[in-house]
């Protein structure tokens, strides 16, 4: 028996050497997976980012393009700073900076890459270029931000950001990862799909110093990035940068719409500011001075901002009660002056005359038929039904919510109903003598200058609308757009109504807007005076020009400018005629609007 033990250990002996060699040949042959692990060390997987699309304007302008810029990213495990201020004096960031960058990098992960300097100029990363080869674990990642030659439309355009982790846990696809850039608002955010394009990526070949040694198995993992798709803008960048011009210094807004299609030809927000701000390294910084700035030129007041549409809405009552039998042309009342205040004018006056002399004892009165209709021997009761049969025909105008242009943020404005007196004097103890102010755009009802323009086309169009939107075409196709921005709306009143209208809105200007007249150009128009608590009324008008084939449809808010004849008139004149005739020929009106001096 003591004579076996040393072959019991040598059979010991030779199990176990038989066992690690059939496991180490099942390592090195059977199994890849650590084959892979060792390839991965000495591979690099690069996101080719592709280029956005470009933004044109109707005309075929360039208005948006992409300039490259270049990200330092880093991969943790891999990276080996040395001498810590030898690299900040190279790569010009502080200690401070590069451990926070570091920390985060290491946090989202430790072998993937991560940005460490986030957008070098073209000049910086020429600088450093040539020391990447001395760190380990660095290389560039080209990408691109946006650039904008003219230096307008900021509002309308938006602008591209990184993208934030809620918006990375809304991405069901996976298409976003860390520190992509996405469209943030304007058309940038809408069309995001449109213009992002579709990323490849590249696999290269990397020693341990992190030196480029070209790409994996020839190319044959790689995939090429698609390039974003281009978008034709409705805009005019001509009428566009005259409406800047115009508003600068003021506050207030300018929406132009072609009435037969519903593009918008210029939406301006004024306060303005210069879209390239909002671009590169200093993209954080600026957005938040623009932010604390009290005149709030990041607030898109064309689709945000809203008013009460004061004389103006008196059109829309004239078509409701003409298209209900309540008023007819002939239809007359005295500017009774103790129901509510009015301007000299000729009494009584005829619905034509109403619109002419924007008689507000007028609209008290045709109001008042419009609502309290006799339906219910309660008169409480029948103010209530009328004034919720009213504000269904008033909807079908595009007012009382958004409209649905291609913006995110639209505001829908407020048509108020009887559920709202009913909360503010309780149901029953409310009549028309509460809501009269509605007769002439005032009191509760609030719109937004988009709403207002839509409205001017309507009345250019005599009853109809297409959705206001900013994109033509994308990659040159029409037919690419929303469906929605090709149907057609009807407003439920029938066109032959739109004549007597039409004619007095022409008529009303030489009285309430004398300085939108034009000896050779028929503009119909309306003023209005938007009243405003807080200090000098809103100076409002809407218009379309000229009068028997519109081309264009207008509405102007300049705030705290008084009387609208003066301010939103006159800008509303130079506007159309810089559209339809390419030039001014009323410098000495020009230079009214630029002055400012409204109110004096």
């Amino acid at each position: 028996m003591r004579d076996q033990r040393p072959a019991i250990i040598l059979l010991f002996i030779f199990l176990i050497s038989g066992v690690l060699l059939v496991k180490l040949f099942a390592i090195q042959v059977l199994d890849d997976s650590f084959l892979k692990r060792a390839e991965s060390n000495a591979i690099q997987r690069i996101v080719d980012h592709p280029y956005r699309g470009l933004v044109y304007d109707r005309t075929g302008k360039l208005m948006v393009f992409n300039n490259p810029i270049f990200d330092l990213m880093v991969v943790p495990r891999e990276f080996n700073v040395g001498d810590t201020a030898k690299f900040c004096e190279l790569f010009r960031i502080s200690k401070e900076e590069l451990i926070e960058s570091y920390n985060a990098a290491k946090s989202y992960s430790k072998v993937k890459p991560s940005p460490l300097i986030k957008q070098l100029s073209t000049t910086d990363f020429a600088r450093i270029q040539d020391f990447l080869v001395d760190y380990p674990g660095l290389f560039i990642l080209t990408r691109s931000v946006r650039s904008y030659p003219s230096a307008t439309t900021a509002h309308a355009l938006g602008y591209i950001g990184e993208i934030s982790g809620g918006q990375l846990e809304k991405d069901t696809i996976g298409y976003y990862s860390q520190g992509d850039y996405v469209g943030l608002s304007g058309l940038e955010k809408y069309y995001e799909k449109e213009l992002r394009g579709k990323k490849g990526v590249k696999y290269k070949m990397v020693n341990v110093r992190g030196v480029d040694k070209g790409p994996f198995k020839e190319g044959e993992y790689d995939t090429l990035s698609i390039a974003g798709q281009n978008l034709t803008s409705t805009i005019d960048l001509d009428l566009q940068r005259y409406g800047e011009m115009l508003m600068n210094g003021k506050t207030g807004s300018v929406v132009a719409i072609e009435p037969k299609t519903g593009e918008i030809l210029a939406m301006i927000s004024a306060p303005f500011y210069d879209p390239n701000q909002l671009t590169g390294a200093e993209f954080g910084k600026t957005y938040k001075k623009l932010n604390r700035d009290n005149s709030k030129p990041l607030f898109n007041r064309p689709i945000m901002a809203t008013y009460p549409p004061g004389s103006i809405f008196k059109i829309v009552q004239s078509l409701i009660g003409l298209q209900e039998g309540v008023l007819t042309p002939n239809s007359t009342f005295a500017c009774n002056r103790s129901l509510v205040a009015c301007h000299n004018h000729p009494n009584p006056v005829n619905l034509f005359g109403a619109i002419r002399n924007s008689c507000n004892p007028y609209y008290h009165q045709a109001f008042r038929q419009i609502i309290n209709r006799e339906v219910s021997s309660n008169t409480f009761k029948d103010t209530e039904i009328g004034l919720n049969a009213w504000r269904e025909k008033v909807l079908k105008f595009g007012l009382g919510s958004p409209l649905g242009m291609d913006m995110t943020g639209e505001k829908g404005g407020d048509i108020p109903s009887s559920k709202l007196y009913d909360r503010i004097y309780g149901a029953g103890h409310w009549k028309y003598s509460t809501i009269y102010s509605l007769s002439i755009g005032q009191g509760e009802m609030q719109v937004t200058p988009l709403q207002m323009a839509n409205l001017a086309a309507i009345f250019a169009n005599k009853g109809y609308y297409y959705t206001p939107h900013l994109v033509k075409a994308i990659n040159g196709n029409p037919k690419r757009i929303p469906a929605k921005f090709q149907e057609k709306h009807s407003v439920g009143v029938d066109a032959r109504h739109f004549d007597l209208i039409q004619d007095a809105m022409a008529e009303a200007i030489y009285g309430t807007a004398a300085r939108a007249v034009m000896t050779d150009l028929v503009i119909a128009g309306k003023t209005g005076t938007a009243q405003n608590p807080h200090g000098e009324d809103h100076s409002v008008f809407v218009a379309f020009a000229p009068k028997d084939n519109p081309k264009i449809a207008i509405a102007v808010y300049v705030e705290n400018a008084g009387w609208g004849g003066r301010a939103a008139a006159s800008t509303a004149s130079l506007m159309i005629e810089k559209y339809i005739r390419r030039t001014i020929s009323r410098p000495e009106l020009q230079d009214y609007v630029i002055a400012g001096n409204f109110i004096y």
